[in-house]
């Protein structure tokens, strides 16, 4: 018999039906929840209307990492309406400035062999501790504090196998960047990317982290590393020993296909815009103008990450005209660099130290200058999820950025000498004073609701037949940044439909919101791998909200074609791809049979009355989500379900 893949034994684990064959629909018993703000709102509304007196999981953990900035009440109030959910239903509450929620948790709350389900695309993060962690929208997640168990289209598993070792000034980013130069944000679909051999011993736990967490950029279910040695000093460093158990995939493990990376091979990349898989080498861009230069988020905000940017900038100061920040990944590892001396090197070099939080990934703070370009350690570089509508973002390493921020335009770090050295830590100044346990007396809590927090519309469920008008009509890989954008002006209406629907497609047509009012509904048309990136539900609860009937695309990115199911909106693709290019945007379709296509009986008919041409379309579902769609979304059918 072959021997076991690390994931299938993970998932075998935990299965709680179905078979582990690719394709097929299984449901995974989920060992932890996790939530941050911008997303953990409504998954706490959904959860409100599952009429539970607790969480039934064995650890949910919500982080306000992402909202910070109180620039009026809608955040301070939604931290405190978070607070008061977690100790009404048993989670833990890491509060503002306590950590990013990826990096935070893989220090306090990562244990190898378990699986968990995030509200954030990037909780596959967790991977670099031998988990199976998976990002999924806010109703799933709120299912999973429910005790349900989390239903998947068990993936095909990649083996990436790592050989060699790192030349001087290259490191883990180059690694996923390498990747994404190969392939693109979609070829990840439905795979687990499962990293194996012996380069593995060139990747400490945080670089593994960067890596598993900007699989989703390729997007991929999950990634998954073995628990080893390192994973073993790692936890010991956080002191955690007796979290550790080794976890490695079988001699001869079969796997569905395999990726060899030859590590010396590598050289510095960088992703340049507007997408993470237009991958370059540092040195073809070398002169490009920089605007800012920011190091952090959930990737690469790691000691040895900011630590290797100091030490880069001992001596040395911020070219003039760049503006450069940083964001640690936690309090803990900001009392590191502070009683390090690290910290000190940076604000001698003219760097600006950033609050604990995802701040400018997310668009909240230290956005870039109109057409700036601007240099950043992070994990997306979308069209306007800077908060600058039109920005330049490219995405590289901090080796990269700290060359750059010394040059005053990009540069190649390996131009900068002698690569300085950096140990990890034997032991960590552990701080889990920002980590909030529920009370036992958790019935007598009340939940706050600020003005902001709006009662959470609901679909009605879909109809067999349906006309409107084609509202946009849109290319390839368009992200949830585009449909919902984040930022500062957005994202405090996260908990308020009504009011951050006005906002839907605001940087790709902002007439669509008034449009789509007007008209009492329509369709979204779209190409290739629509709905990629962020897991924010409120991309598909917002044009539910504003009648959007329906979404015919070419193909969906996994997680947002769950959370349209979870919105009640068909998520329908074409059976002939070239149909989309006859369809325009204002043209009439009529929509018939929707119903049994929803149902896998047959296909849909769609007439374009515009053009007089007639299509085909499929709703490609499993079958949970069919019937969940036919209830008309997930909370109606959780509150069937409860009524039986």
């Amino acid at each position: 018999m072959p021997g076991e893949t690390l994931t299938r034994k993970l998932v075998k684990s935990h299965l709680a039906e179905g078979k582990p064959q690719p394709g097929e629909e299984i449901a995974l018993r989920m060992d932890q929840a996790l939530l941050q703000d911008a997303t953990g709102t409504l998954a706490w509304l959904e959860f409100e209307q599952m009429g539970l007196d607790g969480t039934r999981i064995r650890q949910a953990t919500q982080y306000v990492d992402h909202n910070i900035l109180q620039t009026g009440y809608e955040n301070a109030d939604d931290h405190r309406f978070l607070r008061s959910a977690c100790q009404r239903y048993g989670a833990i509450f890491s509060g503002p400035g306590n950590g990013i929620s990826h990096w935070a948790h893989m220090e306090r709350y990562d244990i190898p062999g378990e699986t968990m389900l995030g509200c954030d695309s990037h909780t596959p993060h967790a991977g670099a501790c031998g988990m199976l962690a998976i990002g999924a929208g806010g109703f799933e997640v709120a299912s999973a504090m429910a005790g349900q168990p989390y239903r998947v289209t068990m993936p095909e598993v990649v083996n990436v196998r790592l050989a060699g070792k790192f030349k001087p000034w290259v490191s883990a980013k180059d690694v996923i960047l390498e990747l994404l130069n190969r392939f693109d944000v979609k070829w990840g679909k439905n795979k687990v990317l499962e990293y194996t051999g012996p380069g593995l011993k060139e990747l400490t736990v945080p670089s593994r982290g960067t890596i598993a967490n900007m699989g989703t950029e390729l997007g991929a279910t999950a990634s998954v590393f073995p628990s080893d040695g390192l994973t073993k000093q790692f936890l010991a460093a956080q002191g955690r020993p007796k979290d550790f158990t080794a976890l490695v995939a079988d001699d001869g493990a079969e796997y569905d296909d395999t990726v060899d990376i030859e590590l010396g091979e590598l050289e510095p990349l960088i992703a340049c815009p507007s997408s993470p898989d237009n991958v370059k080498p540092v040195r073809e861009v070398t002169g490009t103008e920089v605007a800012q230069v920011a190091v952090g988020s959930s990737v690469n905000s790691s000691f040895r990450d900011l630590g290797m940017v100091a030490n880069a900038l001992d001596g040395k100061h911020v070219a003039a005209g760049v503006s450069m920040a940083v964001s640690p990944g936690s309090r803990q590892t900001l009392l590191l660099m502070l009683t390090s001396g690290l910290m000190t090197k940076l604000i001698k070099a003219g760097v600006r130290d950033l609050e604990v939080a995802c701040g400018p990934c997310i668009g909240m703070g230290f956005a870039p200058p109109s057409r700036g370009p601007s240099v950043r350690t992070f994990n997306r570089n979308f069209e306007g999820r800077s908060g600058t509508a039109d920005d330049r973002v490219y995405l590289c390493s901090p080796e990269t950025a700290a060359a750059t921020a010394i040059e005053g335009e990009i540069a190649d770090p390996r131009d900068l000498g002698t690569m300085p050295t950096l140990k990890e830590p034997t032991t960590y100044p552990i701080d889990t004073s920002g980590f909030e346990m529920p009370p036992k007396d958790r019935a007598a809590v009340e939940i706050i609701r600020g003005p902001n927090i709006a009662p959470l519309p609901v679909a009605a469920p879909p109809k067999d037949a349906m006309e409107g008008d084609v509202l946009i009509r849109l290319g390839d890989n368009i992200s949830t940044d585009h449909i919902m954008p984040a930022g500062a002006k957005f994202l405090p209406l996260r908990s308020n439909i009504p009011a951050i629907a006005e906002h839907v497609f605001e940087y790709v047509d902002p007439t669509f919101a008034a449009r789509a009012k007007k008209a009492g509904g329509g369709f979204i048309v779209a190409g290739d791998n629509y709905g990629q990136g962020s897991s924010r539900e409120h991309a598909a609860v917002a044009p539910m909200f504003l009648g959007v009937h329906l979404v015919l695309v070419k193909s969906f990115a996994r997680i947002h074609a769950d959370n349209l199911v979870n919105s009640g909106i068909p998520p329908v693709t074409f059976a002939d791809p070239k149909a989309y290019d006859v369809i325009q945007q204002g043209d009439r379709l009529r929509i018939t049979n929707v119903l049994a296509a929803i149902r896998g009986e047959r296909e849909a008919d769609v007439e374009d009355v515009t053009r007089g041409m007639h299509t085909s379309v499929r709703v490609q579902l499993r079958p949970y989500q069919r019937e969940v769609l036919v209830a008309g979304g997930g909370i109606r059918y959780a509150q069937q379900r409860r009524s039986r």
